[in-house]
């Protein structure tokens, strides 16, 4: 199992100041897309083929990764309109062969060992965790000591709590059996179907950061500069 989806049709308007005209993950980070990092992340991480899942823009994804990056075949998912993060990852699923797919979103960056998620028995979601502290940003995932996940906390200030990675190991036909309008949050699903999922977590003491708000995406220039 090698392919992977990368969500990358956010139009990144808390960053529209910083990153005007672009898809949020095309943001430059030391001169490189940030979108190129998570692709040097998966080839390191042994991935052979990526769908990315565009809407806003992808053609200046396009124009700059084109079909192959460091031998990782590219293909393109294409958003008509804005189908949400469920619409998005439920249309780019028609393009994987394999049984069990990762999932990453385009504009947060976790160095993890994939091979370090594994889906229990008849489970079709895993979530990646990393506990953060003093925070209000995130909503928290709370889990039990068989990494099950318990409960989703909404966004309120945390003196310490496990977040939501942003990677996640699913099984390429999760979405089976489940009736959905035509837009619809991947997040929201999960919360609603965690116990029909059987979700499950694995938490990870690694680096992570989300350049969704200009404070992160100008800190990411600094930070990230050892990841390419």
């Amino acid at each position: 199992m090698n392919e992977a989806i990368i969500l990358v049709g956010g139009l990144g308007t808390r960053l529209k100041s910083i990153v005007p005209n672009l898809p949020k993950p095309m943001a430059e980070v030391n001169g490189k897309p940030f979108l190129e990092y998570i692709l040097n992340f998966l080839n390191k991480n042994d991935i052979k083929r990526v769908v990315l899942s565009a809407g806003y823009k992808w053609e200046i994804i396009n124009d700059y990764f084109g079909n192959n990056f460091k031998g990782i075949e590219l293909c393109y998912s294409v958003e008509n309109s804005p189908l949400g993060t469920g619409g998005a990852i439920k249309k780019a699923l028609t393009y994987i062969n394999s049984e069990n797919v990762y999932i990453l979103n385009g504009d947060t960056f976790f160095d993890i060992d994939l091979s370090s998620l594994d889906l229990v028995y008849n489970s079709k979601l895993i979530l990646s965790l990393k506990f953060l502290e003093n925070f209000d940003r995130y909503s928290c995932v709370e889990y039990n000591n068989n990494n099950q996940v318990e409960s989703f906390s909404e966004k309120r200030f945390r003196a310490r709590g496990a977040i939501n990675g942003g990677i996640y190991l699913v099984k390429s036909n999760i979405f089976e059996n489940f009736k959905f309008e035509e837009k619809f949050s991947f997040e929201n699903f999960i919360k609603k179907n965690f116990k029909t999922l059987n979700a499950s977590v694995s938490v990870f003491d690694r680096f992570f950061i989300d350049i969704g708000i200009p404070e992160d995406y100008n800190r990411a220039q600094k930070d990230m500069a050892n990841f390419l």
